[in-house]
C-alpha cells in the first residue's frame, strides 16, 4: 500500500494576492523592485509582533522574555525586538555593540559564550551589562577588569546541568560540554565570585534548542528550576533571576508540526508560584531566538536559468548556500531535508512539476530544494524559502566563491 510522504507544516503567516506572495503588506514582485536586487532576506514586522503577542498570551505576566540575538543580529530587526521583549542576550562583543546601538537598556543585556576575550569582558563591564560566566578564568579576569574600571562586574553563572533537553535539535547541556560550568563545580565558583567582590545576580541554565515537544521543554524547565534552587544555597547574594533557557522550536521539515506553547505556559505558571515561595527575590526568564523571529523571515532569490539533465528539471537561482547555508542542508543536517519553499510569483498555480532548485555556486552542495513538486516556473520568477528569519544571512559563508552578498530588509 502506497502512503503519501509527510507534508510540511502549513505556512499561514503570509498572505497571497493573486498568484503572488505578500510580505510586509507588499506583493513579492513589488518588494523585489523596492529592494532593488535579488537575492534578499525580508522580515515581516507584523509577524514579529504577532508571535510576541501570542506568546505573551500564554506566559505568566511576571516571566521575563529575552531575545537571543544570535538567531538574527540584523540591526533594524534587533531594534524592533527591543520593544517586544524585556532583555537581549548577546554572544560576542560585536553583538553587544549592536544591542547598545539599538537603544537596549544595558541593565537588560546579558552576555554568554564559552570563549569571551578579555577585551569583550572589558566592554561588558564598562557598559554595565550582565556577564554569564562560563569558567574560573572569566571570574579572575572580571575581578581584574572591575578593579581597573572601578565598577564591579555584574555576573551570573552559566551552569552545565547534569540533564539535557530531550529531543532537541542541538544539545547544549548534559555530559561534557564547552558551555557553562559543570553543576557540581558551581558552589566553588560561587565562593570565588563572592571573594572577588563581583556583583552576583543569578543563574543561566540553557539545556538545548529547536525542540517541538512541549513535554520535553516543560521537564527541562522544571529540572533547571530545581537545580537553581539547590545552587541558591551557595549563592554569595540573593538570586535575582533564573534564566531557564529556551529550546522552543519551529517546524522546518516534512512531518513536523508547530510547538504547542499552552502546556509550557501552564508549567511556567506553576514554577512562578513555587519561586514566589522558595526564591522570592528571583524572576524567571526564558530566552528565545528562532522561535521569535524564524517564521517571520523569507529568503528570496530569482530564477536565472532553467535546464534539463537526463530527464530531471533544474531551476538555477542567483543565490544559494552562500546566503542560506541552513536551507542547503549544510548547517547541521545529517541527512538533507527540504525546507518549505514556494515559487513566490506563481502561488497555487498549475501545473506542478518535480524540480530541483540550485544556486549559482560551483559545488553540488548548493541545493535549495531537491525533487519537490512546485508550479512550473521560468527565468525571472522569484523563488522563496520560508522559515528563514533565524540563522540565515549571518550564519552563511557569504564570501564563498566570490559571489555577491545578499541584502536584508525589515518590512
Amino acid at each position: 500500500m502506497n502512503h503519501a510522504p509527510p507534508a510540511h507544516a502549513p505556512i499561514t503567516g503570509f498572505a497571497v494576492d493573486g498568484r503572488e506572495l505578500v510580505v510586509g503588506g507588499q506583493r513579492l514582485s513589488r518588494l523585489a523592485a523596492r529592494v532593488g536586487c535579488t537575492p534578499f532576506y525580508a522580515y515581516d514586522r507584523a509577524l514579529l509582533h504577532r508571535r510576541a503577542a501570542e506568546l505573551r498570551a500564554v506566559l505568566p505576566r511576571t516571566v521575563h522574555l529575552h531575545y537571543a540575538m544570535k538567531a538574527n543580529p540584523f540591526a533594524p530587526l534587533v531594534c524592533a525586538m527591543a520593544h517586544l521583549v524585556e532583555g537581549i542576550d548577546v554572544a560576542s562583543g560585536g553583538e553587544l555593540l549592536v544591542a547598545l546601538d539599538a537603544g537596549v537598556d544595558p541593565s537588560e543585556i546579558s552576555f554568554a559564550g564559552p570563549g569571551k576575550r578579555e577585551v569583550e569582558l572589558r566592554q561588558a563591564v564598562a557598559a554595565g551589562v550582565l556577564v554569564n560566566v562560563e569558567s574560573t578564568r572569566e571570574v579572575t579576569l572580571l575581578q581584574s577588569v572591575s578593579e581597573e574600571i572601578g565598577l564591579p562586574a555584574r555576573v551570573a553563572v552559566r551552569v552545565n546541568p547534569d540533564f539535557e533537553l530531550k529531543g532537541s535539535g542541538m544539545k547544549m547541556a548534559g555530559g561534557p560540554k564547552q558551555f557553562g560550568i559543570d553543576a557540581d563545580r558551581v558552589p566553588a565558583v560561587l565562593s570565588q565570585i563572592g571573594a572577588s567582590g563581583l556583583a552576583f545576580e543569578g543563574f543561566h541554565i540553557f539545556a538545548g534548542s529547536q525542540n517541538l515537544r512541549a513535554e520535553a521543554i516543560c521537564e527541562a524547565q522544571r529540572q533547571a528550576y530545581e537545580l537553581a534552587l539547590r545552587l541558591s544555597a551557595h549563592a554569595p547574594a540573593q538570586v535575582r533571576f533564573v534564566n531557564l533557557g529556551g529550546g522552543f522550536g519551529i517546524p522546518y521539515f516534512p512531518g513536523e508540526r508547530a510547538l504547542d506553547t499552552q502546556p509550557i505556559g501552564d508549567n511556567l505558571h506553576a514554577l512562578v508560584e513555587r519561586a514566589a515561595r522558595e526564591m522570592p527575590s528571583a524572576a524567571l526568564v526564558i530566552e528565545l531566538g528562532r522561535y521569535l523571529v524564524g517564521e517571520a523571515g523569507v529568503y528570496v532569490t530569482r530564477i536565472v536559468d532553467r535546464k534539463e539533465s537526463r530527464g530531471e528539471v533544474f531551476l538555477v537561482t542567483d543565490g544559494g548556500l552562500n546566503h542560506h547555508l541552513a536551507a542547503s542542508g549544510n548547517f547541521g543536517q545529517v541527512v538533507r531535508k527540504n525546507y518549505p519553499v514556494a515559487v513566490g510569483t506563481r502561488m497555487g498555480a498549475q501545473p506542478l512539476e518535480r524540480v530541483t532548485v540550485v544556486g549559482p555556486l560551483c559545488t553540488p552542495l548548493d541545493q535549495l530544494a531537491e525533487r519537490m513538486e512546485l508550479p512550473r516556473a521560468d527565468v525571472g520568477d522569484l523563488f522563496v524559502v520560508f522559515q528563514s528569519g533565524a540563522y540565515g544571512a549571518s550564519a552563511s559563508p557569504q564570501a564563498f566563491l566570490g559571489h555577491p552578498g545578499c541584502i536584508e530588509v525589515l518590512v
